[in-house]
């Protein structure tokens, strides 16, 4: 397969002149439902808008809202019209906004008005309260000089703020040759799309991704999924993370499949959605998964139309993995492996590999896509079978961070190699196997220990659902393995019980010495769990019993 040299809004063009009748999109909690000839011709619409309000090629424009029709049209009309789209975490607060507005030079914020409790109505009126007086598109602050205009995905009258039906009816003042023409001027290696990395270690950074980046690497998974105009892609996760709007969306607009979109993750809605618009297709990161198949109502939906999809975003547990392919007979379920700065799938599994590669592996890398495992420590190439820090080169590799040249240069050394930063083994046949972050790694008296191994096991006791092992400070051992776990409802599980199932099936120094049982974890926005904060959690358990 040959590179594809085109923009998002070319890709999308191509569909509905190939696809016109086909289903692009659902929302069925909003009965909405719209074919690629309407899609195309609603992001024609709000591509003329984008440009009659004033926003010229490369200027950044940010978006702040769950997985609602305005940000999946905006998504496609700025791939368009040749904005940036600068996605925001829904759940930033304000002082996280601040610096992102300020950091990604945006002109314009567009925003839901609010999300789980939160109003982000009231947090942009504290982030710039001159929007109160300010004329619409015309907002000025000193500490925000470039920040223009805001825009709500409502009706409801704001003070400073456009409706969404104002921004819109700014389509009227562009013609159809105008927006020809911006849709021409579009260079494949212009960057689109600017996604913020999740900041567990300092500030966040603006991950500068291009057409060629998101639209190859969406085209790529898709083609591993096998998907076709006749399938009908299920999509929970966040449009704000590459998972959402890459792996999802345009994954399933480059080769001409539904969308079928779901506004918030709610297991019940997912399974409800599945069931109705038959889809052959689910996304998610092993905690939807997990939440969909324990919840009390779960046997009483039909999945038996789902073929594929992909677990990814965090390690999948191999016992999740496969009660997906046996209990909601997702046979083909794919998993995929990256991240924000690779655009973001470097391997992933087919939808034909035999299920013991599809359980135990992250599969191969993609075509087009370099990969080699070295010795973090000397940054040599290691063999087969042997840990070390996996690189990955190639045309997925983003631009780099926005204005922050040395973080750039951290993370991609002079022959072009991104560091991913995770622990890798590569098998015989070529297969990759992460193992965990470099960081997440527990040096217990000298032995490595890899917390991914102790999770999979521990995955195995009837009564555990989920499983989460950290590495807490220790005098004696210098680190000490702490697991927190989730049990399965309706069950008491003991912690000496779990002691005890360790006991002869794994070594001595992998069983935790701390065992916390809980309901839940520090989660981000994209259901990735934050480890970084349980360890935090787990040192403050250990020093306070």
């Amino acid at each position: 397969m040959m590179l594809i040299q085109k923009s998002v809004g070319a890709v999308l063009k191509d569909m509905a002149k190939r696809f016109p009748n086909t289903d692009a999109y659902v929302y069925p909690e909003h009965q909405i439902r719209k074919s690629y000839k309407e899609f195309d011709e609603e992001t024609d619409r709000l591509a003329k808008a984008f440009i009659g309000i004033g926003i010229e090629k490369g200027e950044h424009v940010a978006i702040w809202s769950d997985n609602k029709r305005e940000w999946l049209l905006s998504q496609f009309a700025t791939g368009k019209m040749g904005a940036v789209l600068v996605t925001v975490n829904t759940n930033y607060q304000k002082k996280e906004l601040e610096y992102l507005l300020e950091q990604s030079d945006a002109t314009t914020l567009i925003l839901g008005e609010e999300f789980k409790g939160t109003s982000y109505i009231d947090i942009i009126h504290a982030v710039c309260p001159q929007l109160k007086t300010a004329e619409k598109g015309n907002v000025q602050l000193e500490r925000l000089p470039r920040f223009k205009r805001v825009i709500v995905m409502s009706e409801n009258q704001f003070p400073g703020i456009f409706t969404w039906s104002e921004f819109e009816s700014f389509a009227k003042k562009v013609s159809d040759r105008e927006l020809e023409h911006r849709l021409h001027e579009l260079h494949h290696d212009d960057v689109i799309n600017m996604q913020y990395t999740s900041g567990t270690t300092g500030f966040p950074k603006g991950v500068m991704l291009t057409h060629m980046n998101i639209v190859n690497n969406a085209q790529i998974i898709g083609d591993f999924m096998k998907l076709t105009k006749e399938d009908r892609v299920c999509i929970p996760v966040p449009f704000f993370h590459c998972f959402g709007c890459v792996l999802g969306t345009l994954a399933a607009v480059t080769h001409g499949s539904t969308m079928v979109l779901v506004e918030q993750f709610e297991p019940k809605r997912v399974l409800q959605a599945v069931q109705d618009e038959k889809c052959t297709a689910l996304h998610g990161v092993p905690t939807m998964f997990i939440a969909e198949l324990n919840h009390p109502d779960y046997s009483q939906f039909d999945t038996s139309s789902l073929r594929t999809g992909i677990m990814a975003g965090s390690p999948c547990p191999i016992e999740v993995m496969k009660k997906v392919i046996e209990d909601m007979g997702a046979k083909e379920i794919t998993i995929c492996y990256g991240l924000t700065e690779a655009s973001p799938v470097i391997t992933q599994t087919k939808a034909d590999d035999e299920i013991e590669k599809r359980v135990s592996t992250v599969g191969k890398p993609h075509p087009h896509v370099e990969v080699k495992v070295i010795d973090p420590a000397t940054g040599e190439e290691v063999g087969q079978g042997i840990p070390g820090e996996l690189c990955t080169r190639g045309y997925l590799i983003m631009k780099g961070y926005y204005k922050n040249d040395e973080a750039t240069q951290a993370a991609i050394d002079s022959e072009g190699w991104l560091h991913t930063g995770d622990i890798a083994i590569m098998d015989s046949d070529g297969y990759i196997e992460i193992t965990g972050r470099i960081k997440d790694m527990v040096i217990r008296g000298g032995e490595n220990v890899y917390p991914r191994e102790i999770e999979e096991f521990l995955y195995q006791h009837p009564q555990i659902q989920d499983v989460q092992v950290v590495g807490v400070p220790d005098p004696k051992y210098g680190e000490e393995l702490m697991a927190w776990i989730i049990p399965k409802d309706n069950t008491e599980l003991n912690v000496d019980e779990v002691r005890d199932y360790c006991k002869g099936k794994i070594s001595h120094h992998k069983i935790p010495k701390y065992i916390e049982i809980t309901d839940t974890y520090p989660m981000t926005a994209s259901g990735k769990i934050q480890k970084y904060l349980l360890r935090e959690m787990s040192k403050e358990k250990v020093s306070n019993p």
